[in-house]
């Protein structure tokens, strides 16, 4: 089996708790699609972890994956567009974020 490589990408919500409660729910009924879109793009495993409102995703990709493919392909993709549209009621930037940016990719600095 082919290495993979890791990314780890952080996001705020919005801190409300109903808000909150919802996103999770949302995540625990994941539309066929978007793990579809998500399994297509070269990404094999993805968790995303919660503290308040402070999101943390780690993805596990094939040695070709590509942010930037990745974003063409949600771009035509309705279904993608439209979960990302609902995921948005929900997410908010973190403040270092440049406007259109969601999830920001965080550098690792410690390994063990």
């Amino acid at each position: 089996m082919p290495a993979l490589k890791r990314y780890c990408l952080a996001l705020d919500l919005k801190n409300d708790p109903e808000l909150i409660a919802e996103y999770e729910a949302h995540h625990n009924a994941v539309w066929p699609e978007i793990k579809k879109s998500i399994l297509e793009s070269g990404i094999r495993h993805m968790e995303i972890f919660r503290i308040e409102n402070r999101l943390f995703m780690i993805m596990e990709a094939a040695e070709d994956f590509s942010f930037e493919k990745k974003a063409a392909a949600d771009e035509n993709n309705p279904k993608v567009q439209e979960w990302e549209d609902l995921m948005w009621r929900y997410q908010q930037a973190l403040p270092t974020a440049k406007p259109g940016e969601k999830w920001l990719l965080m550098k690792s600095i410690f390994r063990l």
